[in-house]
């Protein structure tokens, strides 16, 4: 999954690259919007994903528990 959010990142920073080049500023300002929102973006998706994973882990073991506990009351 880390490596899905990475290479979003620099899918990202690259047509971020592209854009700015395109606004005819200098090229230490493009490298440097390029790579604040290349930053951005990985770290926010980076949240995002462990937030959704821990979601999916917890449900997991509720559910887990809950087919524990049938399986115990039918014995």
């Amino acid at each position: 999954m880390n490596k899905i959010v990475l290479n979003f990142g620099l899918l990202v920073f690259f047509l971020s690259l592209v854009f700015f080049s395109q606004q005819g500023l200098p090229i230490e300002d493009v490298f440097l919007k390029a790579f604040l929102i290349f930053v951005s973006v990985t770290l926010i998706l980076g949240v995002i994903t462990i937030l959704f994973i821990k979601a999916i882990n917890k449900t997991a073991l509720e559910k887990g528990k809950n087919l524990n506990d049938n399986l115990h009351r039918e014995s």
